[in-house]
């Protein structure tokens, strides 16, 4: 490993492994936690967390990276989650809202916003945030309406953003939904002044190694993206370019053996397909950061997760928002949830 290679440092630097023994002064909730990526932006800087999710593999990973437990759970409203918290954050399950699914939303069983929604009405935290795909604003606008108008009846003030991982420090063109509900004073983190990394930053040291566990696109799958290089006039072959960011990393092509999936071209032309460590480095996993589990259950970990880069950034902001906010009056909170240009257009 190139010990001049400054995203390892900066990763390295950002994400030490968090400390059992560590007094932490705020508590944070982290609902649908999965692998624990959101978690450990936020014990980075300082939180205590308490994950909850449904998948036992995810938990496990959870529980042995990080400060805080992970319970394996299946959410619903009304459950007992335990002592009351600062933050409740969460994932809920974006394949009810992807613009590469069926964008069934509400209608769709794995649906977590009533549980979440639940579990901030019961504990009234002082800052509430959710992160999903930008599918919500789509076919889904008038539920995604709607569960911005149930936290603004719990007395909130809700701010929204699309966010790009790569201008926080991630090697990724990750763009994902988040939206806050707080009680005033609350910033969303600004970008760093830096240059992006790019995908050659984060694995360059290990993308041309081979061994006898090497998983390389089959000679079907490789007729396949020609034609679709073909056909779509691709200018630049849709491989995992190193000199730059790389394209989102998501459980699909992580795990799904498709013409889409990540893969490294290498010198002799066969396409390589991406390791779990090659993956976790895309999304800003360190490399101490161990997942558990079935090779597909660890890159659907992986691939589930908030880049924990992004998570640091966003928990630094709330860290700020909680250290010197003051709470609005009803009136204030009002005031600022009336209708005005939305942050997105």
């Amino acid at each position: 490993m190139d010990p001049k290679n400054k995203y390892l440092e900066y990763l390295r630097a950002s994400l030490r492994k968090p400390s059992k023994r560590r007094i932490r002064k705020y508590s944070v909730l982290d609902l649908f936690a999965g692998c624990g990526g959101m978690a450990l932006g936020f014990e980075s800087v300082g939180f205590e967390t308490t994950g909850f999710e449904m998948l036992e593999d995810a938990c496990e990973t959870y529980s042995a990276n990080l400060s805080g437990e992970c319970h394996q759970m299946f959410l619903e409203p009304g459950l007992d989650l335990g002592p009351k918290a600062d933050v409740i954050v969460g994932g809920p399950p974006c394949q009810p809202f992807s613009v590469g699914g069926k964008q069934d939303g509400k209608r769709d069983k794995r649906d977590g916003f009533p549980a979440f929604l639940s579990a901030v009405e019961k504990y009234q935290p002082r800052l509430a945030m959710f992160e999903n795909v930008r599918g919500m604003l789509y076919r889904n606008k008038s539920y995604f309406e709607k569960i911005i108008g149930e936290l603004k009846s719990l007395e909130y003030v809700v701010e929204y953003k699309l966010i790009r991982a790569v201008d926080y420090g991630v090697p990724q063109k990750r763009e994902r939904l988040f939206v806050v509900a707080h009680r005033g004073e609350w910033g969303f983190p600004r970008k760093l002044e830096c240059d992006h990394f790019t995908a050659g930053d984060a694995i360059e040291d290990i993308a041309f190694q081979t061994d006898e566990n090497t998983k390389f696109l089959t000679e079907s799958m490789d007729q396949y993206v020609a034609k679709y290089e073909k056909k779509s006039h691709c200018v630049r072959p849709r491989d995992l370019h190193l000199d730059q960011p790389s394209r989102t990393v998501t459980c699909r092509n992580l795990n799904g053996a498709t013409g889409d999936m990540l893969r490294v071209k290498l010198p002799d032309g066969r396409r390589k397909r991406l390791t779990v460590r090659e993956g976790a480095r895309l999304q800003s996993f360190p490399d101490w950061f161990q997942f558990f589990g079935s090779l597909g259950s660890q890159f659907n970990q992986v691939g589930n997760a908030v880049p924990p880069l992004l998570a640091r950034e966003l928990a630094k902001s709330v860290l700020n928002y909680l250290e010197q906010s003051v709470e609005l009056s009803t009136n204030e909170i009002h005031r600022l949830n009336r209708p005005k240009q939305p942050l997105l257009f």
